[in-house]
């Protein structure tokens, strides 16, 4: 589908030359795509390889996020969801309470829990086993795609276990899926000067390769928008990139837009849309070896969703239910939504809407 409007950039034409010949980009041609101001034929290239990839079907799932408690022992800058043990509105949810939560707010066709929270070190490993456990003996049918590589790796910290270990315990109680969260941005200078004292970059890549090799196929992010350079940005997606390589365990890629601390923030403290576009279609054409790109309504909203299909996106999340950490950071998005409503976002893309499981088997296609 070569529907590409002519340009005069020698560099972009053979930019265009690689994508449709099947070579892969470098870091070079990556930071020439940032800095280029020229979207619509970034996103006419992303589109291409995306409707190559998956034709014009895009995917969604009924889904429901929960977090079983926000005090954490971590103080990253951008987090405004963490809670101190016995700070005002610090929880920590038994399974019993989480399932009075799920039966309150659940609706029918519920195919998975995401679940992730604050690495809590006042309760000990076991009690997220358990958490687990009470969600998959209740909800057999939900699938359990929970906590991040930054949480297994707290796990491990915390129990003296090996990442296999930790991983294999929670598969056990019923772990399918890990979430993508914790990347935030793949440097050891970004995560120190944004106090990211979690997983750094080589633990974080090594709990999803784990994973990858006990049969788990697993879900990565990039957190962009805050101190990181277009290089750093470019630089994570070719780390990602590489682990994929060697282990074809990612479903999906998430960009997240950073979400300002304050809620009433004015755009100036956000990510424009230009940005979030070419953030969707530049990591479209980065990652040749990843089958979709999300675009996460929760941070960019509604209607910029609608448009990333048309820009490299093949994914648009799921219903919900009710999403906190970036809420708690700011976003102006609902907080959830309906199934009928992300039918007709997709369809007002002229995409096909597919309802999908955690690993994107096809439940039903909306012609």
């Amino acid at each position: 589908m070569n529907v590409i409007i002519p340009t005069q950039d020698s560099r972009m034409g053979e930019i265009i030359e690689k994508v449709r010949h099947g070579q892969r980009l470098t870091l070079e041609d990556g930071v020439f795509l940032y800095e280029s101001d020229d979207l619509l034929t970034i996103g006419q290239l992303a589109n291409e390889v995306a409707l190559r990839k998956n034709g014009k079907k895009v995917y969604f799932i009924e889904n429901m996020s929960l977090y079983f408690t926000n005090v954490c022992e971590a103080h990253c800058a951008f987090c405004n969801f963490r809670k101190d043990e016995g700070d005002p509105g610090a929880y920590t949810l038994s399974g019993e309470q989480m399932i009075e939560y799920v039966e309150q707010h659940i609706h029918p066709g519920v195919r998975e829990f995401h679940i992730v929270g604050g690495h809590n070190q006042h309760v000990p490993f076991q009690y997220y086993v358990d958490s687990l456990k009470a969600l998959n003996e209740k909800y057999p049918d939900v699938t359990l795609k929970a906590y991040t590589a930054a949480e297994i790796d707290f796990f491990s910290r915390i129990s003296g276990l090996s990442y296999k270990e930790v991983l294999q315990e929670l598969m056990k109680a019923g772990l399918k899926s890990l979430t993508g969260g914790g990347a935030e941005i793949l440097s050891d200078h970004y995560r120190k000067k944004m106090r990211v004292t979690k997983a750094d970059v080589s633990q974080y890549l090594d709990v999803h390769r784990t994973a990858h090799n006990l049969g788990l196929r697993t879900h990565t992010t990039m957190l962009y928008g805050s101190i990181e350079t277009k290089e750093d940005r470019i630089r994570h997606l070719m780390q990602i990139r590489e682990l994929q390589d060697e282990t074809n365990g990612f479903l999906v890629f998430i960009p997240l837009s950073m979400q300002p601390i304050n809620p009433k923030a004015g755009i100036r403290r956000r990510n424009s849309a230009f940005e979030d576009l070419k953030t969707i279609a530049i990591s479209r054409l980065m990652l040749d070896n990843f089958q979709h790109i999300k675009a996460y309504f929760i941070n960019i909203g509604v209607q910029l969703t609608q448009v990333a299909l048309t820009m490299g996106a093949s994914d648009a999340h799921g219903t919900i239910v009710k999403e906190k950490i970036s809420h708690a950071a700011g976003a102006l998005t609902p907080e959830g939504i309906t199934r009928e409503d992300l039918i007709w976002l997709i369809k007002g893309a002229g995409r096909i809407p597919v309802e999908r499981d955690t690993f994107y088997n096809e439940i039903k296609i909306y012609e």
